[in-house]
């Protein structure tokens, strides 16, 4: 029950990985300079058959084990998030507007140590798919790299992912069988009203007023319109409008984001957001438009694929590391394509007490990195053994 020896040995060599990939954060789909770096890694490996530009800058390789078998797919996403960095480390984004604040450089690093490891020893059956992801931030490259065929050209059975987790044990993992984390959509109201000076607001259609009353109102649906033993989060996360003290402007903006996990939840926030947006749009005298753009589905663990990887968690972390209960994430992952594609599970994996994902602070734990690998190394090893 411990970290596989030979990773602990090049652990150093993965810090030294990770904290290239952090000075140098790309973001979305344009993942061109650190999609070369994973290729010239896996190249030094020893690994030849490796596809490149998928979804634009995504990497899938396959190693080849002994003997006939199936083929697992491991994945790491590799994008960073449009934040400038606070930490202060000397491997600091060198990159303004851009940093890892999620972790995908340590993902990315991970995934490197496994390949590195089960490149050298080839103690499996049947072949490993590694998926190196862009775009998990937003655009969605998940849904794309399966819809560029991945799971079929590869022959991908199952496929496994892990997340690396502030506040939780470093080297611990949690994960939970069924719904793990939301689907998520997201929202845009443009209001069009009449501007003016402020003086003379009779002589206007407001839509701030409008805004305001809109923004509300949305508030009614999680506490008026839904029931309350069922997962939902509608949060407001932009307003914009005005110019000046003095002027009533002729335009507001709002957005936000929708997460559920039932489908019957989703479809009621987005009829009612029609309606609070039509009936606002009247009682203010504006014009409101709606779009709503339904994005990541609920990331689903299947049942016999999470038990399984829960088991070789164990193995590194030991069974007391390894939490099987988690209580799901209003968070969204799209990972969850992949998991609509072929079974497989998604994991959470601790880095200790860490300013939180998505902050100007946060910096992957190195020390975690090992233990990531080795889940990898070792999931591969016990799911598609040689003998």
């Amino acid at each position: 029950m411990a970290v596989v020896n030979r990773i602990a040995g090049f652990a150093e060599e993965m810090t030294a990985w990770r904290r290239h990939l952090h000075m140098n954060p790309e973001l979305g789909f344009e993942c061109h300079d650190t999609a070369a770096f994973v290729v010239a890694r896996l190249r030094e490996f020893g690994i030849t058959e490796i596809e490149e530009g998928v979804a634009t800058s995504g990497v899938v390789a396959i190693i080849e084990g002994r003997g006939d078998g199936p083929t697992i797919g491991l994945r790491a996403d590799m994008d960073a998030l449009p934040l400038d960095e606070i930490t202060g480390v000397e491997w600091s984004s060198t990159r303004p507007g851009a940093m890892h604040a999620c972790g995908h450089d340590g993902h990315t690093t991970m995934l490197l140590g496994a390949a590195k490891y089960l490149a050298e020893t080839r103690n499996f059956a049947g072949r490993v798919a590694l998926i190196f992801q862009p775009a998990e931030e937003g655009p969605g490259g998940g849904r794309v790299m399966v819809e560029a065929g991945i799971m079929d050209r590869y022959d991908i059975g199952e496929v496994y992912a892990l997340h690396t987790m502030p506040g939780q044990e470093v080297g611990s993992f949690s994960t939970t069988p069924g719904p793990i984390m939301a689907a998520v959509d997201t929202f845009d109201i443009h209001i069009k009203g009449r501007g003016g000076h402020a003086a003379y607001p009779h002589q206007t259609c407001d839509p701030v007023v409008a805004a305001c009353g809109i923004v509300q109102a949305i508030q009614t649906i999680v506490s008026r319109n839904h029931y309350a033993m069922q997962d939902l989060v509608v949060s407001v996360t932009q307003i914009h409008t005005g110019s000046a003290e003095n002027i009533v402007p002729d335009t507001a903006y709002v957005n936000g984001t929708i997460r559920t996990f039932e489908a019957d939840v989703r479809e009621m926030v987005h009829a009612r957001m029609r309606e609070i947006v039509a009936g606002q749009a009247a009682s203010y005298g504006v014009e409101v438009s709606l779009e709503i753009a339904v994005g990541y589905p609920p990331t689903v663990n299947h049942a016999e694929q999470t038990a399984r990887a829960a088991e070789v968690a164990g193995e590194v972390a030991g069974s007391a590391g390894v939490d099987t209960a988690r209580i799901r994430e209003m968070g969204a992952e799209d990972f969850s394509y992949m998991l609509e594609a072929r079974p497989g599970a998604y994991l959470f994996l601790g880095q200790g007490e860490a300013a939180g994902l998505h902050h100007p602070g946060f910096d992957f734990n190195d020390a975690a990195a090992p233990y990531g690998a080795s889940f990898f190394a070792k999931l591969v090893e016990r799911m598609q053994p040689s003998e």
